[in-house]
């Protein structure tokens, strides 16, 4: 799925500037595109405004080259699964039911699952390593397996984009280092991958691109390269950070540097 927004500016009220300020990007399908920058920066805004669920101000927004207002929500469901960043269960659910509530937006009113529904939820259960976990209810989930649980339901989905907010939070080197692999994977067949995290090693180990945020603005976008150097990094998390190739993973490496003026 091709993803293009072309000077998004959302301004909520009450706000002196903009969430978002002329934000422009393109994603082509099979790419996982990474979405970086500090607190605060619009990172989940441009996730909401992307969605459909955060009014635009300017700008448009579209889909495989139709525009965002013309797919009905179904349709879009049927084709991007989003996980936000945060959410919270108010009723009594297992793991599995949670995971089977990606099938929803494949059925009919009513309609029951089918073998079809079956085999996806349990491929999602597997892939994210939380399939003995299917019968627990998930208020006695750690945060780490009930995110895990959570991106089992966006890839029980099967659709053709997967937009994700900290899809890795809470969760220990392991996991995240498998679920980012699983997202990688997954784009060899095609699949769009949009992730918005803090990780920054992370993203450059396995982004094909990255948009870099800062107050609401593009601060640079590009491959990791471009974007991740010592002096974009350092005005835009005003810290400074050291950042060189490994001989090893063969990605880009980049650690906070101790700040001076701490000690002064």
């Amino acid at each position: 799925m091709r993803i293009e927004a072309q000077g998004l500016v959302v301004h909520y009220p009450g706000m002196v500037r903009p969430a978002l300020n002329d934000v422009s990007l393109l994603i082509n399908p099979g790419q996982l595109y990474a979405v970086l920058g500090p607190n605060g920066s619009g990172k989940s805004t441009l996730m909401k405004a992307l969605l459909g669920t955060s009014p635009v101000t300017q700008g448009n927004i579209t889909f495989d080259e139709r525009a965002l207002v013309d797919w009905s929500r179904r349709e879009l469901a049927q084709s991007v699964a989003a996980l936000p960043q945060t959410e919270t269960v108010a009723f009594p659910l297992t793991a599995r039911e949670m995971v089977a509530m990606g099938r929803y937006p494949h059925l009919e009113p009513l309609q029951g699952e089918g073998d079809g529904d079956r085999i996806a939820v349990l491929r999602g259960l597997e892939a994210c390593h939380v399939a003995e976990l299917a019968d627990r209810d998930v208020s006695t989930l750690s945060g780490g397996e009930f995110q895990r649980v959570r991106i089992a339901r966006a890839l029980a989905q099967e659709p053709r984009c997967l937009v994700l907010d900290e899809p890795t939070a809470s969760l220990d080197i392991r996991h995240e280092m498998e679920i980012f692999e699983l997202l990688r994977a997954s784009t060899n067949s095609g699949m769009t991958v949009l992730a918005i995290t803090h990780g920054l090693d992370t993203a450059a180990q396995f982004a094909d691109r990255i948009l870099l945020l800062s107050q609401g603005r593009v601060a640079a976008e590009g491959a990791p390269e471009e974007v991740l150097t010592e002096e974009i990094l350092a005005a835009v998390y005003d810290w400074p950070l050291s950042v060189h190739n490994d001989a090893r993973s063969g990605s880009l490496k980049i650690h906070p540097q101790r700040s001076m003026d701490t000690y002064a």
